[in-house]
């Protein structure tokens, strides 16, 4: 697949696939006689990893060390563990920080919907 291609297929611009190849993300691309680059299931399996760790919030030096680590092989593969653990930590506090945010959003909106419906009639503005 063409780098055009492959960024409507997931939604991500040709720079952002260049950027992702030059810092490593993204490796192994293979180029065409006239040097553009051709894709091929394993680098879009890549980029759908890159996608969906980049969705939750983890951090292009985390994906960095561990296509680092993913490249030299079996010998990695505690560190590749340790790395993705220590991210899915991180990940879990964001969501709990994220499940709080929800729940006082949900009593906002209740809230405003007692004032709206009539329910409540002492109407105070607190934030």
């Amino acid at each position: 697949m063409t780098i055009s291609e492959v960024g409507k297929k997931y939604d991500l611009t040709p720079d952002t696939l260049r950027y992702y190849e030059r810092i490593g993300l993204l490796r192994n691309i293979s180029r065409n006689k006239n040097g553009i680059r051709n894709y091929n299931e394993e680098n879009c399996q890549t980029i759908e990893f890159i996608k969906c760790m980049r969705a939750a919030g983890v951090e292009i030096g985390a994906l960095i060390e561990y296509m680092n680590l993913l490249e030299r092989g079996k010998s990695t593969v505690k560190a590749r563990k340790k790395l993705l653990e220590e991210q899915r930590k991180k990940l879990l506090k964001r969501q709990k920080s994220m499940n709080e945010t929800i729940e006082r959003l949900n009593y906002k909106i209740e809230y405003y919907d007692e004032i709206v419906s009539g329910k409540r009639k002492d109407f105070t503005e607190d934030g």
